[in-house]
Formats: structure tokens, C-alpha cells, sequence
């Protein structure tokens, strides 16, 4: 093997098997020593056209892909089989992560999303795809508004019948389901059913599913701006209210594939929020009490952001080892000089940091620290209408004072 030769090839394989491969696919499977796949994978390929070794993927399949980066990089001529595109929430993403272009090369098929919205009509670029493989469900919530085109990629046969059912439970029980078994092969079989009326308990393994949203009359689709409704929460009213949190949203500046801390979270409205603006968006929950950590969880699942990790525990003794966060929202025991000091140590440069206060006390420590360190403190207070007596009146919330300031 000389330098200039790629000693990983990444090859994309559909249900058509080898005759669908290109040249320079087949290739690079004839001259490797060894063969990664499924098992479904390497039965496509015929036994007479390599002499490699073939090695099917071990559950979990991590070991065998940081044995192929150690033991066998430019060592060995490896070439790696996937489904149509590897590079489309495939293998082919954790296997080129951290290795230089001129190590590898890809090469793939028709996607099974591109694939898909060839049987039916439908734009790429107007359908959103979402991969349910090792994934929680509900994460398909957060997409869920009228007219809205889904290609889901199955973890298995139960998942139309999982997908459905979530579907109805959310108000979408209206939504067109298109399921497609074996795409692009012999075998191909495709499934079409409403929601609320999917009988098909079980599906073949291979399968993707295409969902043309449709709200019942009683759905109620959720905004991605920040600012959910009060009553989107289950909360015993340790609560940042709508106005407040859409403000304070805009301050923590959500941007993607950044962390925020939600110290104090009490409902978990404010992460939660944080984790809607972008799919790449994590957030880690701090609570003390164990109802409300519970809480936090389930109105995470519910809204969408089953990936929020919720810590129960006091504060700040329960951060560490963790890394740094690219942002700090302290909505509980703003007044502790220790919980900020922890807080301010750990933030990352450049991250930022915004307390809200309520009491007198925690309005004091506020000022103090805008002294010290800077940045903007701004006061709001928001009033509703409200019935007195007969009639409409304003009825004042409790003021809040805000803090933002960013680490330098």
C-alpha cells in the first residue's frame, strides 16, 4: 500500500445488492483484505468476488469502529459496507470524524430518503428526515406542524406502529403514513394507512416510513420561538413565566451544538426551550428535589427533548467533572456567592451567564456582581389582563431583574 492510496473505502450498498454497485465500488471491495457490514451487507455481496476477510458489525458496533481507526489504519485495506449513503446518518459519519480526506474515500449509493421522496413526489429539500436507529420517539414531536413532509428512518418493524400511535396520542392522528419495505429492491413493499387507523402491528425489519402531517381538530401545534404557553408545563409553579422566558431565551442567545447549564431548573422550562431551538442544542437540568427532577424529565419527553439530561442533587457540588457549558441560567438560589462563584469557574469563555432575581435579597446580589464583573441588569414587570369584578383590569406579575453578562 503506497501513501497516496486510501486504505479506507466506504462503500454505499442498496437492495439491489453487487449489480447495483459501480465499478469503482466493486473494486474496492475485490482488492480489500478486509470486509465490514451487517450481515445483511455482506449476503449481498457474492462470496467468489473477494478473498477478504469479512467481519460483520458487533453489537455494540464502537469497539470494532476504533479497532478499524488503531489497529488497522494504513495498515490494512479496509473497506466498510453500508446502507445507500454512508454519510446520511450512516457509518461512514464516526468512521471519517477524525481522520484527513486523503485516508478515505466514499462511495454511495442512492439514499433510501432520496429514494423515498422519489415514490412519492416530494421535494428534498422541503422533507425533514429523522432517524429513530438508538434514538428516543419523541424526539419526532418537535416536527410535528400541518403540511409538514417526514421521511423516518426505522429502527425496526415495531417503530410504524410505535410512530402512530405517538402520532394520535399528540393530535396528528390524521397524518398520512407511507411505509416502505425493502426500498429499491425485489422485494419492495410499501404500506399506506392514517395514523389513528394503523393496523399493522408488526412491519419488515428494513423499513422507512414517510408521514404527511395532518392535525385533528383537537391539535395543537407548538411554536419553535421561544415563549411556550404557561400551561405547556406540568409544573407545581417553580415556573419562569412565558414573557420572562421568552426574554430570557433571547439572552442565553441558544446557538447550535451548544451546552447550557439550567441551575435551579424547577420545571425545566427554560432548558427544555433551549433544546427546541435546534436539534444540536443540549442542556443539563440542575434540581435538588426528586419530584421535580421527575417533572423536568417528563415534560422534556413530552415537549420534544427527550436527550435533556437531568442531574438531581444540590448544587454545586454536582458539577463536578463535568466540561464546561457555553451558557449558565441560574433561575434557583441566585443569592448564594458560592452557587454563582461555581457557576462563573466553570462557564466557558466567551460563554454566557443570566440570573434572574425576584426577592429583594437576590435583586441585592445582582447589583453586587454587575458591579464586579459587569455586563447588562434590566428589570421587567409585565401585567395581564385579568377579570375585576365584571370587568377587564391589569393584574401585575412580581417584578424580575435580570442579569447578563459574558466571560471574557
Amino acid at each position: 500500500m503506497t501513501a497516496a492510496e486510501h486504505w479506507l473505502s466506504i462503500v454505499g450498498i442498496g437492495e439491489d445488492g453487487w449489480d447495483g454497485l459501480n465499478d469503482e465500488a466493486k473494486r474496492a471491495v475485490e482488492s480489500a483484505e478486509l470486509v465490514y457490514g451487517g450481515a445483511r451487507h455482506l449476503a449481498l455481496v457474492p462470496t467468489a468476488v473477494s478473498s477478504a476477510t469479512r467481519i460483520p458489525w458487533p453489537s455494540p458496533m464502537t469497539p470494532a469502529v476504533q479497532q478499524i481507526l488503531t489497529e488497522y489504519r494504513g495498515k490494512k485495506r479496509v473497506t466498510v459496507l453500508a446502507s445507500g449513503d454512508p454519510m446520511l446518518h450512516g457509518v461512514g459519519v464516526p468512521l471519517t470524524r477524525d481522520i484527513v480526506a486523503t485516508e478515505f474515500r466514499v462511495i454511495p449509493q442512492v439514499s433510501a430518503f432520496s429514494l423515498a421522496c422519489a415514490r412519492l413526489g416530494w421535494p428534498m429539500a422541503e422533507t425533514t428526515l429523522i432517524t429513530l436507529v438508538n434514538r428516543p420517539v419523541e424526539q419526532l414531536l418537535r416536527h410535528l406542524y400541518p403540511d409538514q413532509r417526514l421521511v423516518i428512518f426505522s429502527k425496526d418493524g415495531s417503530t410504524p406502529a410505535t410512530v402512530a400511535r405517538l402520532l394520535t396520542e399528540s393530535g396528528y392522528g390524521s397524518s398520512k403514513i407511507d411505509v416502505f419495505e425493502n426500498l429499491g429492491g425485489s422485494s419492495e413493499r410499501s404500506i399506506r394507512e392514517l395514523a389513528a387507523c394503523w393496523l399493522n402491528k408488526e412491519c419488515g425489519m428494513l423499513n422507512l416510513m414517510a408521514v404527511l402531517c395532518a392535525p385533528d381538530t383537537t391539535g395543537r401545534p407548538l411554536s419553535l420561538a421561544p415563549g411556550l404557553p404557561d400551561d405547556t408545563f406540568d409544573t407545581d409553579g417553580q415556573l419562569t413565566k412565558r414573557e420572562v422566558r421568552a426574554v430570557t431565551l433571547a439572552r442565553l442567545a441558544p446557538l447550535p451544538n451548544q451546552t447550557l447549564w439550567d441551575v435551579g431548573a424547577g420545571t425545566g422550562s427554560i432548558g427544555i426551550e433551549w433544546m427546541r431551538v435546534h436539534p444540536s442544542c443540549s442542556c443539563i437540568a440542575f434540581e435538588a428535589r426528586e419530584d421535580r427532577a421527575v417533572r423536568i424529565r417528563e415534560n422534556a419527553a413530552r415537549l420534544c427533548v427527550p436527550t435533556l439530561k437531568v442531574i438531581q442533587g444540590t448544587a454545586p457540588a454536582t458539577f463536578a467533572s463535568l466540561r464546561p457549558p457555553d451558557a449558565i441560567f441560574i433561575g434557583g438560589g441566585v443569592g448564594s456567592d458560592e452557587l454563582f462563584d461555581a457557576c462563573w469557574a466553570k462557564l466557558s469563555p466567551g460563554g454566557r451567564l443570566v440570573a434572574n432575581a425576584v426577592t429583594l435579597q437576590s435583586e441585592a446580589s445582582l447589583i453586587t456582581r454587575h458591579t464586579l464583573y459587569g455586563g447588562d441588569l434590566m428589570r421587567m414587570t409585565v401585567s395581564r389582563a385579568d377579570l375585576i369584578g365584571g370587568l377587564y383590569g391589569w393584574r401585575p406579575m412580581m417584578p424580575i431583574t435580570q442579569w447578563t453578562v459574558t466571560k471574557a
